[in-house]
């Protein structure tokens, strides 16, 4: 009887010990419990302070963007703006220049034209008054031999440059396409283009196929053409220096090849690759824009839908290569 009452007193013991044991695990796993609780409610706080700041940073992303586009859009319009005055002030350049051209051989022949005037009104004048002379009558003869013949010469030469600059001008204005002879079109833009580098000693010369056609738009052409020329007049030859330019056009398997060469100062390769690229230039100082050769480039490659590369050394000249595609409907081979 005492050894059951021993061994339940022993029992009850344990069981306390056990129950305490458990109990402070009951209690370390309340406090977890609570730990957890509040951990999370941090996180959870945390987590919707982090949406709240992304959302906020979306807004002013999206405001960001909306204004970036918008910028784009300005500097685009702009760019497209400043080219259309480029192409603009290269007509005028050429309307200046072609009147101050054809000013001298209609100055020629008005001035010849009144001194036959007035020598065949006294050549009147004597065969009234009976005084005719042979030596008069051969005198007047000399004079208007020469006369209509320096007439004819200015004024063909007039006529010349009225018809290169008429079809120049409209092909410039115009967004036509029509067919041309590449090279020919080519010494018809330099025609109008001769009071830019009259006074000066280059030497320019097409070469190249003249029965090679293309049904393309002839005014981007004429734009490229004188960019190129006056973009070599103002970089390749510093000091007055002269030297050679030239265009040669010919057939490259499936596409029409125009090279347009200077023998001038060349391009370092540092600004090389960046010669296309729109208001870049290195006479900025005097009043260089840096878009002829962009508006070049724009022109061959969605105009004409070709391609173009540049090739330089320094000291030893610049080669420009355009190709345009070869299509079977838009060649004619006369």
């Amino acid at each position: 009887m005492d050894s059951e009452r021993i061994d339940y007193k022993r029992q009850i013991k344990q069981l306390e010990k056990t129950n305490r044991v458990l109990q402070k695990k009951l209690e370390r796993s309340e406090e977890r419990r609570i730990g957890l609780e509040e951990n999370n409610q941090k996180k959870e706080s945390l987590f919707k302070r982090v949406i709240s700041d992304l959302q906020e940073s979306q807004d002013i992303l999206e405001k960001r963007t909306q204004e970036l586009s918008q910028a784009l859009e300005n500097l685009q319009l702009t760019q497209k703006q400043l080219v259309e005055a480029e192409k603009m002030a290269a007509l005028g350049n050429l309307v200046a220049g072609v009147a101050h051209e054809i000013n001298t051989p209609i100055g020629t022949s008005i001035t010849v034209a009144s001194t036959l005037f007035d020598e065949t009104q006294a050549f009147v004048a004597r065969i009234r008054q009976g005084a005719l002379k042979r030596s008069t009558l051969n005198s007047y003869l000399e004079t208007a031999s020469e006369s209509s013949q320096l007439i004819s010469t200015n004024l063909e030469r007039a006529g010349e440059l009225v018809q290169s600059f008429k079809q120049v001008a409209v092909d410039r204005t115009s967004l036509e396409k029509r067919q041309f002879s590449v090279k020919h079109y080519i010494e018809e833009v330099l025609v109008s283009l001769t009071p830019q580098f009259k006074h000066s000693k280059h030497q320019i010369e097409v070469t190249g196929d003249e029965t090679i056609f293309i049904d393309s738009y002839p005014g981007a052409l004429a734009q490229i053409i004188t960019n190129l020329v006056m973009n070599s007049l103002t970089h390749a030859y510093p000091s007055e220096k002269s030297g050679k330019i030239e265009f040669a056009v010919f057939k490259n398997e499936d596409r029409v090849q125009i090279n347009y060469s200077d023998d001038g100062c060349g391009i370092s390769q540092a600004n090389l690759s960046k010669i296309f690229n729109p208001f870049f230039t290195t006479a900025r100082h005097s009043g260089g824009s840096g878009l002829g050769l962009h508006l070049v480039y724009n022109l061959v490659v969605q105009q004409l839908q070709g391609a173009i590369v540049v090739e330089s050394e320094v000291g030893r000249g610049t080669l420009f290569k355009i190709s345009v595609p070869d299509l079977k409907e838009n060649i004619i081979q006369n």
